[in-house]
């Protein structure tokens, strides 16, 4: 193969990962009836006039499988800790005895579940449109190099091998989909 089709196939591969650990990522954010230290991840609280994550100006700790202990490192940031938590609307209202902040996971009823999986299945979905967009515009550009002189079976073998990297990317999504139900659906 020659080497434009294997910087294609390459960022083609490259690209779906990235979109693999961004569904990761958002996969952790969606709670599960655990508490959870990343269920936090992207609530920001007022610093000093500037927008800063929560785990920047406290220590963030899980008590036990539903309890997660907020200490900010400076107690004036109680009140903005709790705020931003509220604003964020997680699901969880913030206890505040003076010291720090509790969060008290309610059991998730089987309502409740089947919502976050929906919510879980809908980021599954965008990645997966996220790897086919990538697929169609890797054979895009080898249809382009096909045009400009590139043999007819080498396009051919090149759109199979991106076909074969979409697929195994699907599958990946959809085996992160099943981890996460079962995650969410065991009371």
């Amino acid at each position: 193969m020659s080497e434009e089709l294997l910087l294609i196939t390459g960022a083609a591969e490259e690209s779906m990962r990235k979109g693999i650990a961004h569904l990761e990522t958002e996969l952790t954010k969606i709670r599960a009836g655990k508490a959870s230290p990343t269920m936090l991840d992207g609530i920001v609280v007022e610093y000093y006039g500037s927008p800063t994550p929560i785990a920047q100006v406290a220590n963030i700790s899980v008590l036990d499988v539903r309890t997660i202990s907020i200490q900010p490192w400076e107690k004036s940031m109680l009140a903005a800790i709790e705020k931003s938590i509220m604003q964020a609307n997680i699901g969880i209202t913030p206890q505040n005895d003076g010291n720090q902040i509790r969060l008290f996971m309610p059991p998730l009823t089987e309502e409740r579940r089947r919502e976050l999986f929906k919510k879980a299945s809908g980021e599954g979905e965008h990645s997966k449109v996220a790897i086919r967009n990538i697929r169609r515009d890797a054979i895009e550009q080898v249809k382009k190099l096909q045009k400009d002189g590139l043999s007819e079976d080498a396009a051919k073998d090149a759109e199979k091998e991106i076909q074969e990297l979409t697929d195994k990317f699907i599958q990946l999504v959809d085996k992160h989909l099943a981890a996460k139900e079962k995650e969410m659906m065991s009371v």
